[in-house]
This record gives structure tokens, sequence and C-alpha cells, in this order.
């Protein structure tokens, strides 16, 4: 089958240790779309932050971010939000957790965080893109887009979404993105939901696209196109869910570019 769609996550698979696009991938995702080939970014990541990828790429496409939560057209404008509840938030915004977790959220066009988190300016260096230091109890009644904790113990994230998962049975999408991250969004968003939205809109079908990702936040997105890549440095509980998805190369090798070339040039 000829693919007319590629969807790409962003950390851990198209951008390299560094978290930017190398030049390399760069060239050869220009090659795929000058092909007729869409190619949309699907991302954890805050709009605000990721458009700066797009850009990069000089992408005229949908937008999906903060797994699948927001959705911007070709003209960086909001198309679809799905926010946790401002009752679910007050809970999330008042819940007492482990002192070694960071706490963030991403509301409206900020990131907020109740302390400083070192090394976030190395994963955003590229878009400039912050967190501002908050007390949380001063944004109960508010509708949040995505919270998600960080820490560098994994047992610790593992005990939290197990904490989470018992805590909060419906309402809530809770999954890990990273080993040292936990991510939460209303329940039924994910980017498997967004692309939904933006293959209508484009006129494609699931099995005219394809998807490369690295978490278990790609896991609805990977089982749910034509054919779902998973990058060699991905989760282990990934690969393990999706035996049958082929493995590629690491972010460090270029493996989306490798793929695109394989397929497409």
């Amino acid at each position: 089958m000829k693919y007319k769609g590629i969807i790409c996550d962003l950390d851990g698979t198209l951008l390299n240790k560094e978290h930017t696009i190398t030049q390399e991938t760069k060239d050869i995702i220009k090659k795929v779309i000058e092909k007729g080939v869409k190619f949309f970014i699907a991302t954890g990541r805050h709009h605000c932050d990721a458009i700066t990828f797009k850009n990069m790429l000089e992408l005229d496409s949908f937008l999906i971010t903060s797994n699948g939560a927001k959705v911007h057209d070709y003209n960086n404008k909001e198309i679809l939000s799905n926010n946790i509840s401002k009752e679910l938030s007050k809970e999330l915004f008042q819940y007492k957790c482990n002192e070694k977790l960071h706490k963030n959220i991403y509301l409206n066009d900020k990131w907020y965080a109740e302390s400083p988190l070192e090394g976030a300016l190395l994963f955003h260096k590229e878009s400039g893109f912050h967190h501002d230091i908050v007390n949380f109890d001063t944004l109960v009644g508010n509708e949040a887009t995505k919270f998600f904790f960080m820490c560098e113990d994994e047992e610790c994230i593992t005990n939290l979404e197990k904490d989470l998962k018992e805590k909060f049975s419906t309402g809530l999408n809770i999954t890990q993105s990273l080993s040292t991250c936990l991510e939460v969004m209303k329940e039924g968003v994910s980017k498997a939901s967004a692309i939904k939205e933006v293959l209508k809109r484009e006129g494609l079908n699931s099995d005219e696209v394809i998807a490369f990702g690295d978490g278990l936040n790609d896991l609805e997105m990977l089982s749910f196109v034509g054919q779902g890549f998973i990058m060699g440095n991905g989760s282990k509980r990934l690969k393990e869910l999706l035996p049958n998805n082929e493995v590629i190369k690491t972010n460090e090798e270029n493996g989306v570019a490798e793929k695109l070339k394989e397929l497409f040039l």
C-alpha cells in the first residue's frame, strides 16, 4: 500500500538526545512531503512548545499536543480541546504525593509547576518554553489540559500510577510517557482519539497512515494506524504490549528517517 500520512511522536522518537531534529531527518522528511505525503506531529508536549518543531520542519498540517487533548489546525488555531473537568482537576491539584515527585500541569497557554524542575530547560532549549512556579491551590476552579508527574525513581512513578488508578477508577486516562514520567488526561483522550479527528478532516483512513512512537502514551496511536513502528529505544512495556509491531533503529540512529527512506524514497 502507498501510505498517505505519517504521524510522529517527538521525545525519544523524532528528537535525538540533544532534544532536537537532526539535519538528516529534516532533509528526509522534506523529500517525503514533496511526494505529497502528509506529516503530523503527535506529542505529549504543550502546543506552545511543539509548534517550534512544526515550524522547524516547515509543516503545513495539524498539530496534536498534550497527548491528544489539544489539536491545532494549519493556521495554529485550536480546533479541539478536551480538558479534565474542574471537579477532577481540583482533586489532582490537591492530591498529596510523595515528596520525590515533581507535579506539573498544562493549563491554557501555560505550564505550571510547584517547584523548579532541574534540567527542564535542556528539554525545551529549542522553544524556550518553560514552567512558571505557582501554588497549585491557587489554580483550583480551573479545568486542566494535562497533569504530569516526574521522578528519577522509577519505582516511585510505578507506585503513583497504581495509586491514581485506584483512586480515580473513572474520568481519567493515566499513562507513562517515560519510566520517569506519569501523565494524566481526561478519560478517552489519547493521541489516537485526536488522530481520528485529524484523519476525518483530511479525508484519510487509519490504514493509510503510519506512526512512530517510543512510550506507553503512544500505545493507542500505534495500535490504531495502518502500521505502527516502535523505536529501538522504546519502552519495554510498549514492545511487550505490541509484539507484532516492528521495532526500528533508535532515535540516536535517526530511526524515523531511515524507515521513511526505506518506505518512500
